[in-house]
């Protein structure tokens, strides 16, 4: 069972930018990885997921404004944001795509004036 520890979030004003990472505590060099984010009342929605290859899909809701990438040799995920709107406040996670394993703690991301 691997886990994940997501890192990098905070507050910042709309337009803003943050870089999120997730630190996975095995080999995840062989999975596609995604990232998800929960708002407070709503169901977690998937965000961006990269194969093991590197291709990668986004969301209509993030398309042009995230970007994600991975560091095998580390065992990590990055997210990149910018262009932060106060929509995108929410809990981050990542996990493996199709067969979760385990949600960590996630990451708190604001976005406000």
């Amino acid at each position: 069972q691997v886990q994940f520890v997501e890192s990098g979030g905070g507050l910042v004003q709309p337009g803003g930018s943050l870089r999120l990472s997730c630190a996975a505590s095995g080999n995840i060099s062989n999975s596609d990885m995604g990232w998800y984010r929960q708002a407070p009342g709503k169901r977690r929605e998937w965000l961006a997921r990269i194969s093991w290859t590197g291709a990668k899909l986004y969301s209509s809701s993030v398309k042009g404004r995230f970007a994600i990438s991975r560091d095998n040799a580390k065992n990590a995920v990055h997210l990149q944001m910018s262009s932060l709107k106060p929509e995108d406040t929410a809990v981050y996670y990542c996990n493996r795509v199709g067969e979760f394993y385990s949600w960590g703690q996630g990451t708190q991301v604001t976005v406000s004036s």
